[in-house]
C-alpha cells in the first residue's frame, strides 16, 4: 500500500439545490419555503412552540460543550414530531419510542424529515417461526 495514493473525495451535500453551509445561515421562514408542503404548513403557517425552541437550545448547548473532534452529548426528547432543521446536523438526539430513547445521530440527509422516522416504535414481525398454539405439523422444524 502506498501512502501517496489518491485522496478520497466526498460528495458535497445539497438540499433542494442549496449546499449545507448556506443552509445553516437560512432563516426558519426561508427554510420553511424549501421543505415539503406538510413541513411548510408546520413551520410557517402554525409556527413552532416553545418546546421545539427549547430542544434546539439544548442541542446547541451540547454541541458547544463537546470536545473538538468528539460527538456531542445525547439530548433526550419525546418530540417525535420535530422537523429536522439544518442547525441540528451533527447533534445526537435520544428519540423516545414509547419504551426507551433511541440515540440518533443527525446527518444532512435527514433534513426536512421528522425525528420519529428514525426511532421505530414496534418490533418488526419475524414470520416463519412456530409459536404457542401452533399445530403439530406446523411445529416441525427439520434438524438439517
Amino acid at each position: 500500500m502506498s501512502s501517496g495514493g489518491k485522496k478520497r473525495t466526498f460528495k458535497k451535500f445539497y438540499y433542494r439545490g442549496i449546499d449545507l453551509d448556506s443552509l445553516m445561515e437560512v432563516s426558519t421562514e426561508d427554510f420553511g419555503n424549501l421543505v415539503t408542503a406538510r413541513a411548510r404548513r408546520r413551520l410557517i403557517k402554525r409556527g413552532l412552540t416553545r418546546k421545539y425552541y427549547a430542544l434546539n437550545k439544548k442541542l446547541r448547548k451540547a454541541k458547544k460543550e463537546a470536545v473538538q473532534g468528539e460527538k456531542p452529548a445525547v439530548v433526550r426528547t419525546h418530540l417525535r414530531d420535530a422537523i429536522v432543521v439544518p442547525e441540528m446536523v451533527g447533534s445526537q438526539v435520544g428519540v423516545y419510542n414509547g419504551v426507551s430513547f433511541n440515540a440518533v445521530e443527525i446527518k444532512p440527509e435527514m433534513i426536512g424529515h421528522y425525528l420519529g422516522e428514525f426511532s421505530i416504535t414496534y418490533k418488526p414481525v419475524r414470520h416463519g417461526r412456530p409459536g404457542i398454539g401452533a399445530t403439530n405439523s406446523s411445529r416441525f422444524i427439520p434438524l438439517k
